[in-house]
Parts: C-alpha cells; sequence; structure tokens
C-alpha cells in the first residue's frame, strides 16, 4: 500500500476543465500539483485567450505565453468545440467519468453548450461542479476582474490620496476567487466522501472580492467610516505600510504593529524619546497624530543610507523590509521554494510559480510545463471515450476537434 507520506491526496481524481483565464485555471493547477489528472477543453480556434496575451519581451513559444504558463502546469489539453452537438456529446462523456468539473461560463451559456450542472449531475450524481460566474448564476452579465475591483471599492481604496482611482497590478480578484473556490472544493471532497454525495458549488468574483475587504470593511460597517485613498498606508495601524526613503534612494516599508516594536524603532533611529511622546507612545495616538509622525520619520530615514538603516532596524528586530523589484524578490533564497521549471514540447525551457505555497507533510506533484493547445486530445478520447482513428479523423473533418496534435 502506498505511504500516505508520498503519494498526492488527489492523485486518481480526475478533473474537466471548462474554464479560460484565471480564477478556474488557477483552480485547475492546483488540482494538478496535488496529484489530480486535469483535461482541460479548449476552443480550438485558439483555445485558452491567454495563449496570447504575451508581452513584448517573450519568444515565439508555439502558442504557451507566459500568462497562459501562469496557471496551466500539469494539464493535458483538448481542443473541442462545445457548439456542435458532437461536441457536447464528448464533454458530457468526460463529466460523466469525472469527479470535478470546474466551469466558468456566462450564467446561461453553460445550458446552451450542454454543460450546466443539472445535466452533468444527472449523469454523474456524485460529480462536484464548480462554478465561477462574476456576479452569481443568477445574473447574466460578464465580468472582468478589472471591473470588479472597481465595483467592490478595492481601486477607490488603491492609490495616492491626490491622484485617480488605481487598478492593482495582478487580477487579485480572481485569485481571490480562486482560493474560496479551492476551499469549497476541498470541503465537498470531504463531503463526498463522508457521505457519498456530490455538489454545486459557485463562486463570484464580486463575493469573492467584498469578503476580502477585511478590515476596511468593517472600519465601515461597524463604524461608519467610507475610506479613501491613503497611499500605502495603514487606516488603523501606524507606521504601517507607508514608504521611507534612505539616503541614497532606496525606499524601505514598515509594519509595526505593537508599541513595543514602535518603542524599538525609536531606538533604532536615534529617536529614543519619540516613544514617550504622548502623541505617539500609543497606536491610537499615532494614527490620530500619523502626518506629524510620518513628517518626524522621513527626516530620519533621509538621514542616513540603506545599508546602515537595514542593520540597526535588523538589530532592533523591527518590522521592515526593502521595496524590492522583482529580479530582487526571486533572487531571496525563500523564491526556491515555489518555483516550477520544465520544458516545452518544443524544447523552449520554462520556469514559473507554483500555485502551492504552502510547505509541509502535504505530498505533491512535480508537474510537467503546459501543454500544447490540442496535445492530447486523441490521447484522451481513445484511452476514456473509446474512440477510434477513423471516429477521431470523422470529427476533424466536422470541425468538431481541432487539428491534429501533431500539426500544432
Amino acid at each position: 500500500m502506498p505511504s500516505s507520506s508520498s503519494t498526492p491526496l488527489l492523485q486518481g481524481l480526475r478533473v474537466l476543465e471548462l474554464a479560460n483565464v484565471l480564477a478556474g485555471p488557477a483552480t485547475g493547477m492546483f488540482c494538478a500539483e496535488l496529484g489530480a489528472e486535469v483535461l482541460k477543453l479548449e476552443h480550438p480556434q485558439g483555445g485558452d485567450p491567454t495563449r496570447g496575451w504575451t508581452v513584448p519581451e517573450e519568444a515565439p513559444w508555439g502558442g504557451v505565453s507566459a500568462y497562459f504558463a501562469a496557471t496551466n502546469w500539469g494539464k493535458k489539453s483538448l481542443t473541442v468545440d462545445l457548439t456542435k452537438p458532437e461536441g457536447q456529446a464528448i464533454a458530457q462523456g468526460l463529466a460523466a467519468q469525472a469527479d470535478v468539473v470546474i466551469a466558468a461560463f456566462k450564467p446561461g451559456d453553460d445550458a446552451r453548450l450542454g454543460v450546466d450542472a443539472a445535466r452533468l449531475r444527472a449523469a454523474n450524481p456524485g460529480l462536484i461542479y464548480a462554478q465561477v460566474s462574476a456576479y452569481g448564476i443568477e445574473d447574466p452579465r460578464p465580468g472582468f476582474d478589472a471591473v470588479i475591483q472597481a465595483e467592490t471599492g478595492f481601486m477607490h481604496l488603491n492609490g495616492d490620496p491626490e491622484g485617480p482611482p488605481t487598478k492593482m497590478p495582478v487580477a487579485l480578484m480572481d485569485l481571490l476567487a480562486a482560493h474560496q473556490l479551492k476551499e469549497a472544493l476541498l470541503l465537498a471532497l470531504l463531503k463526498r466522501e463522508r457521505f457519498g454525495e456530490g455538489s454545486h458549488i459557485q463562486i463570484a468574483l464580486f463575493d469573492a472580492a467584498l469578503a476580502s475587504l477585511a478590515n476596511q470593511a468593517t472600519n465601515h460597517l461597524v463604524a461608519g467610516r467610507n475610506p479613501g485613498r491613503m497611499g500605502s498606508g495603514h487606516p488603523n495601524v501606524v507606521p504601517y505600510g507607508t514608504l521611507y526613503a534612505a539616503k541614497d534612494g532606496k525606499h524601505f516599508v514598515l509594519a509595526v504593529g505593537t508599541d513595543r516594536q514602535f518603542a524599538a524603532l525609536a531606538q533604532a533611529l536615534g529617536l529614543g524619546d519619540l516613544a514617550e511622546d504622548p502623541r505617539f507612545a500609543k497606536n491610537g495616538a499615532r494614527v490620530q497624530h500619523r502626518d506629524a509622525l510620518d513628517e518626524i520619520l522621513h527626516r530620519a530615514f533621509g538621514a542616513q543610507d540603506s545599508e546602515t538603516l537595514e542593520r540597526a532596524l535588523a538589530a532592533a528586530k523591527v518590522p521592515f523590509g526593502p521595496v524590492n523589484d522583482l529580479t530582487e524578490a526571486f533572487a531571496h533564497p525563500r523564491a526556491q521554494h515555489t518555483a516550477l521549471e520544465g520544458t516545452l514540447a518544443n524544447g523552449q525551457a520554462l520556469r514559473a510559480v507554483s500555485s502551492l505555497a504552502f510547505q509541509g507533510e502535504i505530498p505533491r506533484l512535480r508537474p510537467s510545463a503546459p501543454p500544447a493547445l490540442g496535445a492530447h486530445t486523441d490521447e484522451v478520447l481513445r484511452s476514456t471515450l473509446g474512440y477510434s482513428a477513423d471516429q477521431l479523423a470523422e470529427l476533424r473533418a466536422q470541425g468538431v476537434l481541432g487539428a491534429s496534435p501533431s500539426t500544432h
């Protein structure tokens, strides 16, 4: 019997991914890294749109863009046109043998394409149907991360006080929704193990965004405060998040969460009596006198070079960090824990970040590199649904399947 310490916990599960772009694929990659077989159905004409979302620095990688590579390791790609009845039959056949379906259609399109939860669960009662939408399954509006950031207050809160609302540099609403969907999926698997029942679980990007407003939401709901932009400052804690520049221009961020840490900061900066000042001795007072304290701290940081500041703050055990670019961030030893390395079908070496940031006694796979479009169509349809070479050729002639994998 395999050791529990070496067998990925989702090994033996089959996941059918009917999702593009980010939230759904991120959930699928999570499953793949934990051992599941993930079958990604893509449209024959171009596949997942992120295959074409490139940046100017990218070399041509045969349909695997850096964006696509962010969330599609360890999967098998099948090209199937779900607008055709024969394509729907393929998806329904795969769903009948799947444990999980990850779907991200505009509400109503899932039924039109024959892959809605009611239909697929009727044929496979133990199926877990995990559905992503923008505003919930009753609302047919399409939605994208940038719009959700705007509608849920994130853009209003983000940016400098004198500047315009600002979108965050990653599609964080999609990623928050993916985390919610992963949690729900694991609970649904536990429910099925205990009670033998499948589930229909849903997450809306809008809901995931609101649930992640945390203290900003409760500041509003409890205290009636409608917060605005504060740059990188914190509404409840000072000094926390604000940028301070050393004499040589290097920026630092402080995260001083306790009065004891503030006293240590004052000592490290040669401002020992600052912690005795009634305006700054307690966090509540520091919040009230934020501007006066910031002025003092800006002067103190600007009087010293970055190396001197780093040594002093580290010795005093003050929570701080330099503002790094991505080259500096990925040079950190901790970055090695999240690195993925692989080789594409065309021989191109590829590096990316794992979807699993946790460490510990949870075994995982080293997933294969992201697949070329349709690379596994024939393999999966033959082995899983028993299609013959003649049937595959006929489906290609009808435009149901993409080109032969060897021609991609």
